[in-house]
């Protein structure tokens, strides 16, 4: 029938959401490297701290790091869509992704926490 006009999405505007993303990341790297430092520092100065609230510290923080590099990896998918339709499939893609994500990753804190429990009833 007939064709849907493609909005095409700008080389410029591209190449801008690419090195913004480039620069957000450098940023993220720096305060990344900055948290686990002071993660370090008070596992090392609160004695009173148990086992069990550390690994969910940990675990806590491995999973927001994850999350944020599959931001920065839809972020950067996004910048290099070249029409609309390519922009929402990956939208839809990466909404999908994360929503199973985010439902196992609640589950592993909420074991950790439950663990955590248990241990201190005993």
């Amino acid at each position: 029938m007939y064709d849907t006009p493609k909005f095409e999405i700008p080389a410029a505007v591209r190449e801008l959401a690419e090195r913004n993303v480039s620069q957000v990341r450098q940023s993220y790297d720096q305060v990344l490297g900055l948290m686990r430092k002071a993660q370090e520092v008070v596992a090392k100065s609160q004695g009173a701290m148990t086992q069990s609230a550390l690994e969910i510290q940990a675990k806590s923080l491995e999973f927001a790091q994850a999350n944020i590099e599959s931001n920065f990896r839809f972020a950067a998918e996004l910048a290099r869509a070249r029409d609309l339709k390519e922009y929402l499939e990956t939208q839809s893609r990466y909404a999908q992704s994360q929503l199973d994500t985010y439902s196992k990753q609640a589950q592993e804190i909420t074991r950790l926490m439950s663990e955590a429990a248990h241990k201190t009833k005993l």
